[in-house]
């Protein structure tokens, strides 16, 4: 994981926006409409390169391959492993579930409603194994013209993977989680064999709380949560820990989040998974506050703060002078080497998604970039 030495790095949390003729071949893809696989192979190896040129150009660090090859950053993996055939699952946010009309309109986005999350009705085997290693070669072709710091590719974690497909096939909630672990262990090897850092991304710590255990009390989800990081750690026990991180949220979509686990809950849990980088929603106006923890909380050592500095869900581009503001909270209570900036969550969570304009979504990181330009200056004169 590399560190800030003499400037603050800057990354994000992995999605970015497809092109619109990628859009409309992966569209068809979920539909069930033949897609010819080399031409979509095509399309996404050029994507790639485009879009870690487009990283590159707006001054970002440590680069990825934006998740092109996806349709989500989680359902993706019903296409890589075998198991997940039953009936879709149903999801209740509990925070949109009191304002109907935006529940309406949150779930009618073009993306999320064409999600595909079958249940679990089988074995969990691995059934595209060459899957990952296609994905580490498009981001490690497209990098080797870029100017970047270091590159990372993201995977669904064990504990998000059992958010969105139910289990209708083990015989408890500990076996299922330990089954998906088992399964993603060669995506995660692959990624890191390659070379890469590996980001794990964990909302189901987050958003988990007020949509899969809305109905538990704070110290039975605590347990849970618990289960998720030790499922976790299971899952990457090979995999050197400088090349780990993860991503925690409580959900990339924009509602109330009145019901967002506070992050004071759930730190001490968090802390104890492996990855040593953290990355975190720090800029929105539900979690904005939460740099404040990090006064009483001290960060574990070896452990890396990513907090977000931009938020994901507006087409205002953040004000640089800003970014640097945020950015220096937290490098204040934590330590300047311990802090590497980034988004609150992805700008392609899902196929199609569209709530900040394309154009707009690099202007933005290019916002950031100029931002911890900016702190750097404060801190290393």
């Amino acid at each position: 994981m590399q560190r800030s030495r003499d400037r603050f790095l800057t990354t994000h949390t992995g999605s970015l926006p497809r092109p619109e003729d990628l859009i409309r071949m992966m569209y068809a893809k979920e539909e069930g409409v033949p897609v010819e696989p080399q031409a979509l192979a095509v399309r996404i190896r050029t994507a790639v390169a485009e879009v870690v040129r487009k990283q590159a150009a707006a001054g970002v660090d440590l680069i990825n391959d934006g998740e092109l090859s996806k349709p989500s950053y989680a359902t993706y993996i019903k296409d890589r492993l075998d198991g997940f055939g039953g009936t879709g699952n149903t999801f209740v946010y509990q925070d949109l579930h009191e304002f109907p009309a935006l529940e309406k309109k949150v779930f009618g986005d073009p993306g999320r409603s064409r999600r595909k999350t079958p249940a679990c009705n089988a074995p969990i085997t691995v059934r595209d194994r060459l899957a990952p290693e296609v994905d580490a070669r498009n981001l490690k072709a497209a990098l080797a013209g870029a100017k970047a710091v270091g590159g990372f590719m993201s995977a669904a974690s064990p504990g998000v993977v059992s958010l969105f497909f139910r289990n209708d096939y083990y015989k408890d909630f500990e076996t299922y989680i330990y089954a998906i672990a088992d399964a993603m262990r060669h995506e995660y090897k692959t990624v890191a064999k390659a070379g890469f850092v590996l980001q794990i991304d964990c909302p189901d710590l987050g958003m988990g709380r007020h949509i899969q255990y809305a109905s538990l009390s704070l110290p039975e989800f605590r347990k849970r949560a618990q289960l998720h990081v030790e499922a976790l750690n299971h899952a990457v026990a090979d995999i050197p820990v400088e090349q780990l991180r993860m991503h925690l949220c409580w959900g990339n979509y924009e509602g109330p989040h009145h019901y967002d686990v506070p992050l004071a809950d759930i730190i001490d849990i968090v802390f104890k998974a492996k990855p040593c980088a953290l990355s975190l929603e720090a800029a929105n106006p539900r979690h904005a506050h939460e740099w404040k923890l990090f006064e009483t909380v001290k960060l574990p050592d070896g452990k890396v703060l990513i907090p977000g500095v931009i938020e994901s869900k507006s087409n205002f581009i953040n004000h640089p002078q800003a970014i640097a503001q945020r950015i220096a909270r937290y490098a204040n209570l934590v330590g300047r080497e311990n802090v590497i900036a980034g988004s609150d969550c992805g700008y392609g969570t899902w196929v199609g998604q569209a709530a900040v304009d394309p154009d707009v979504v690099f202007a933005k990181l290019a916002a950031m970039a100029e931002g911890a330009r900016i702190a750097s200056r404060q801190f290393w004169k």
